[in-house]
């Protein structure tokens, strides 16, 4: 009996949370890049978090890796799901969901934005709430091929992974307890969130 509750008590070695920890943020980043609900900033505070408090070497260069690597990819597939549905007579769903995702507002603001600065805007919108989508939708519409919008992404990703390590590692070094770092990073994650369309409301 005593045994089975020493198993069941036990937490898993490092390596073990390595083996299962790096693919599944991955695959959740990658997830979240494809169908926006995933919070995926606060996976990637979460999980700096647990590598700041691990003693193996790298963990926090590969959480920042995996993270870009699966938010690049994820965004790629996305916007050439789009441009499929840009040369499709009935369009897609994916598309439709990006349209449904970009209002009208956001969308002209974003292409405005866009025809002046250029690529630079691809970098702001993974840094700002809701601003992904209809950058990427303005990009659709201006007709950017997929090689243009990957070289314009590809900052942008690892400029958002890094944002959201460092608030992880923010949190993780304010708490003994890695369970503490990620309750504080997730609340940190949720507040930058919801800052700017709390902003947008005062002002109007």
């Amino acid at each position: 009996m005593s045994g089975l509750a020493a198993a069941v008590t036990a937490v898993p070695t490092e390596s073990t949370q390595q083996a299962l920890g790096y693919p599944s943020l991955f695959l959740l980043v990658l997830i979240g890049a494809l169908v926006p609900v995933v919070p995926t900033g606060a996976l990637v505070s979460s999980a700096a978090v647990v590598a700041f408090h691990q003693t193996a070497p790298f963990s926090l260069a590969l959480v920042f890796v995996t993270a870009s690597l699966a938010a690049f990819c994820g965004d790629a597939a996305l916007y050439w799901l789009g441009r499929r549905g840009m040369r499709s007579h009935s369009g897609s769903r994916w598309l439709e969901a990006i349209r449904a995702r970009a209002p009208q507002e956001r969308l002209t603001q974003a292409q405005d934005k866009l025809a002046e600065h250029g690529v630079a805007v691809l970098v702001l919108s993974r840094l700002v709430p809701a601003g992904r989508i209809p950058v990427m939708l303005a990009c659709l519409l201006a007709k950017w091929p997929l090689r243009r919008f990957a070289r314009g992404n590809l900052p942008a990703c690892l400029a958002w992974a890094l944002t959201y390590q460092l608030i992880g590692i923010l949190g993780g070094s304010l708490f003994p307890e890695p369970w503490e770092g990620v309750v504080a990073a997730i609340g940190l994650t949720l507040l930058a969130g919801a800052l700017p369309g709390v902003w947008r409301r005062v002002q109007r």
